[in-house]
């Protein structure tokens, strides 16, 4: 097979460097070099056509990641370094047998992807987020703190929203409580999603947010806009921004809340709390008259998701741990917790009311609980059961909803 390094590298010579190239001439420029190739050795059509792409991507888009980016199969690209790349496809870990061709390229594809989301990268500020023009989520580390670096991690996001319905035909979640959840989120009801890395909050908030009425104003909040809330007209969606070189023009989720809290919202939808913002999402929008407001955080269970939020909070306000804990109670309703089973599925594993504070302790009421039922063919079997009636209706019954 012909070295497409050894091409690169005469490419990169013939360029005019001055003047940008067009597309155009650029593919002229490719053609002309694989002809010129193909009169020392012959060249086999489909390896012609994957050269001339892998040149074109690495002049144009975003070099040997473009095809497994393209590639609608693959949720997940892990580069480690320049020559260790792997990719997750349906639950499972590959490595791919593309490299970079040098670490400058890496580089240059990183300085790429995190200049089009106006944030920096660099050894003295070696980690950052950041996301893809299709919504993608991106993670870097630089060295020295990644030794075996550049790392970058790109998660996935399907390009069509992944709706509720298609949700309970992969049997994530069944038609019962997906019509329950349906009611809840119309009734107002303040949901937290939690689960553990890659369990699917994003992708189930997104579900959730799609049984607002339509005519609500919905303000989302998050540190990389991933949710794609469609068929809303009065939709405000902001999005965090990291500090500039100078350490100056920061904007966190904390201070989109408190703008958002001014915008008049009939719903505040954070993607993610993990720190102080948790006071300003609970006391300050679940609290104080916008009911129906939504959020995620990781946690491996409904009554941890509740302890990380007490931690949480205390990190944003000087408050007795009582009143923290009586604030929470007061403001959350329901936790639907997600969970990736060793079949790699995304199941709803419990949907919990949060009732009252007692004893020292938030307490809950479980209201639905998936149970497994054995295995077949590899794939976990079980349903999501209900085991609890709804106990706090006043929402149900303020919404025009009937008692159980």
């Amino acid at each position: 097979m012909v070295n497409t390094e050894w091409l690169y590298s005469k490419m990169m010579l013939q360029m005019d460097m001055s003047k940008e190239i067009q597309d155009e001439e650029l593919e002229q420029m490719i053609q002309d070099i694989l002809e010129e190739a193909g009169r020392k050795e012959y060249i086999p059509l489909n390896e012609k056509i994957q050269i001339s792409r892998e040149l074109f991507n690495a002049f144009r888009k975003l070099d040997i990641l473009q095809e497994l980016i393209e590639d609608d199969s693959i949720t997940e690209i892990m580069i480690n370094g320049t020559e260790h790349i792997f990719f997750e496809r349906e639950g499972k870990i590959f490595r791919s047998e593309k490299k970079f061709l040098s670490l400058e390229k890496l580089e240059d594809v990183i300085q790429q992807i995190v200049s089009g989301t106006n944030r920096y990268v660099n050894e003295s500020s070696p980690i950052v987020d950041a996301r893809l023009a299709d919504g993608s989520r991106v993670n870097v580390v630089l060295r020295p703190v990644a030794l075996n670096g550049p790392i970058m991690t790109i998660r996935k996001f399907p390009k069509e929203a992944i709706s509720m319905r298609q949700l309970i035909q992969f049997g994530s979640i069944s038609e019962e409580a997906a019509e329950f959840l349906k009611i809840l989120v119309r009734a107002k009801y303040n949901i937290f999603v939690s689960g553990g890395t890659g369990a699917g909050k994003t992708t189930f908030l997104n579900a959730l947010s799609d049984f607002i009425p339509k005519e609500e104003r919905i303000i989302t909040i998050e540190d990389n806009a991933e949710l794609q809330i469609k068929g809303v007209d009065n939709l405000v969606r902001l999005e965090a921004r990291n500090a500039n070189l100078e350490g100056e023009g920061a904007v966190t989720i904390r201070d989109l809340i408190k703008s958002a809290l001014r915008m008049r919202p009939d719903r505040i939808i954070v993607g993610e709390v993990r720190g102080e913002e948790t006071v300003d999402m609970i006391s300050s929008a679940m609290l104080n008259g916008h009911s129906g407001s939504m959020s995620t955080g990781h946690a491996n269970n409904s009554a941890d998701m509740l302890k990380r939020l007490e931690t949480m909070m205390l990190m944003g306000i000087e408050l007795p741990f009582t009143a923290i804990q009586r604030q929470i109670a007061s403001a959350l309703d329901i936790i639907v917790h997600l969970g990736r089973l060793r079949d790699k599925s995304r199941k709803v594993l419990e949907i919990a009311e949060v009732t009252e504070y007692e004893q020292g302790n938030i307490q809950l009421r479980t209201l639905y609980t998936f149970r497994e039922e054995g295995t077949e063919n590899g794939k976990v079997q079980g349903r999501l059961m209900k085991v609890e009636e709804l106990n706090y209706t006043e929402k149900l019954l303020a919404a025009g909803y009937k008692r159980n």
